[in-house]
């Protein structure tokens, strides 16, 4: 149902006259309040909350200013989605910052995020759930001691080989799978935040004594901090990326951020407070899966419980964000930013394989070579330039074209203070602890440059492609999805 679009006009991209009516794709208004607030909740409680609690805690080093940083990270994606709903209700399109940018900006940064998007902000974000899934799904088989890196990847690779499967063949069972393990992650947090609230009833206030002792100051190690902890909230925009399946967006998408990211900034902040009285700051920096850790503290025998709900839990979310990875892809193939094969379908499970299997394919990679705390990083990284760009966006629009029609509008301050974060978050760890790394990545970004100009710009097509295309297509029992495929 997601495939169904007409087809489009070859806009120039252009994207300063917003009001000028153009053809678009049009998807079932399906997605209501309650739908949207899971969608939302439902990606945003994954794996950070289950791994992230120690590195915010390493990086911040005191209690304290880490249930700090928690709270602040709250707080900046509720400013962050309230400032995309209000694009939201200007630009009624899907895609999310690939569509605002390409709007307001025009094509040639547009395809900068995409491809960027498309190559790596996308499979990293697979790759390091399904990373922190794999950490706990072996996490019991070696009690007491840190599971070997080896077994780890080997899991989590085989994590998205099974994903990959199931979201090629059946759309249906994709989103079943969705649903059951939303409530699976909503129960094991709510185990978790009783269990503390009962270790503080007894006492258990340790931690909580002189916490803001030993609290590191420099910018560059808050922006880290802020990277893992804002890692945990990743997911406050995704309704942006469905605004055409929403009943009524410009109600929908405001409310649904409103109940949604307030409901999953509580239940963080008291999930950390009940990791923080179970255990001292050092055995919780010492913990590799800290959830677990808890368990075997508070629930002795029981502990293996929370192993499975938390396992179960980041499958889910990581089968959330493999299902709507393929969005971007296929909205910016339908653009003409994107090869067509990524923009087609199969022809009788209606899924969007080709994009599946190249997003599968970038993350198995980064699986290979990489860790859950490096890919974070610099997935933060990456995320935060072009939310800034995407906010910096709504400031023009704001300030230039305040005639636009907006049933939503946020005061003019919280996109400035989301820009202002957006700079420091990017901008921190650069001055403070520069990686080559960083500069790898900003190099990647700008090689987009050499692809833009001949193929997109220019449309310089070599017959090569198009014969790979056919073959693909073939092969792949894929099709163009210009007419509606039912």
């Amino acid at each position: 149902s997601t495939m169904r679009k007409r087809k489009t006009t070859d806009s120039p991209h252009s994207s300063t006259d917003l009001s000028e009516g153009k053809e678009k794709l049009r998807l079932k208004q399906e997605v209501g309040l309650i739908s949207g607030v899971s969608l939302i909740a439902g990606t945003m409680i994954g794996s950070g909350i289950f791994m992230s609690p120690e590195w915010v805690l390493h990086h911040m080093g005191s209690p304290a200013s880490s249930l700090l940083i928690w709270a602040a990270c709250g707080l900046l994606a509720m400013f962050g989605a309230l400032s995309y709903a209000e694009l939201g209700t200007i630009i009624k399109e899907s895609g999310g910052e690939y569509i605002y940018i390409l709007r307001i900006f025009g094509s040639f940064p547009a395809f900068l995020f995409a491809y960027t998007s498309v190559i790596l902000v996308r499979p990293a974000g697979l790759a390091a759930v399904c990373l922190s899934f794999a950490e706990y799904a072996v996490a019991p088989f070696y009690p007491g001691c840190s599971s070997p890196q080896v077994v780890v990847k080997c899991t989590a690779a085989a994590c998205i080989l099974l994903l990959t499967i199931i979201n090629c063949l059946n759309v249906r069972l994709a989103t079943s799978i969705m649903n059951i393990f939303t409530a699976a992650k909503l129960l094991a947090l709510l185990v978790i935040v009783v269990g503390g609230l009962v270790l503080l009833a007894k006492g258990q206030t340790q931690s909580f004594q002189n916490a803001f002792q030993n609290t590191t100051a420099g910018i560059g190690a808050v922006g880290v901090a802020f990277y893992q902890g804002l890692w945990s909230y990743d997911g406050w925009n995704n309704l942006n990326y469905v605004t055409e399946e929403l009943k009524k967006p410009e109600v929908t998408l405001p409310r649904a951020v409103m109940i949604a990211i307030p409901l999953v900034t509580c239940l963080y902040l008291l999930v950390n407070v009940s990791y923080l009285a179970a255990m001292t700051p050092s055995e919780l920096l010492s913990s590799g899966a800290v959830a677990v850790t808890w368990g075997y503290k508070v629930l002795g025998s029981w502990a293996w419980l929370i192993s499975l709900s938390v396992a179960l839990s980041t499958f889910g979310s990581s089968n959330g964000t493999f299902f709507s990875g393929g969005r971007v892809c296929y909205i910016a193939a339908r653009e003409g930013h994107m090869p067509d094969i990524l923009s087609m379908a199969h022809v009788r499970c209606l899924t969007p394989s080709p994009a599946l299997l190249f997003t599968s394919a970038v993350s198995l990679i980064m699986i290979i070579s990489g860790s859950f705390t490096s890919i974070v990083n610099f997935f933060s990284f990456i995320a935060w330039l072009f939310y800034g760009m995407t906010i910096s966006g709504l400031l023009y629009l704001k300030i230039k074209k305040p005639e636009l029609p907006r049933s939503y509008k946020v005061p003019i301050i919280v996109p400035i203070i989301v820009l202002m974060a957006a700079v420091y978050l990017v901008l921190a760890p650069i001055i403070d602890q520069p990686q080559i790394e960083i500069l790898y990545i900003v190099l990647f970004i700008f090689s987009g440059i050499i692809l833009y100009f001949p193929l997109v710009h220019f449309k310089c097509h070599p017959r090569f492609l198009q014969r790979v295309t056919l073959h693909l297509q073939l092969f792949l029992e894929v099709a163009p999805t210009t007419r509606d495929a039912n």
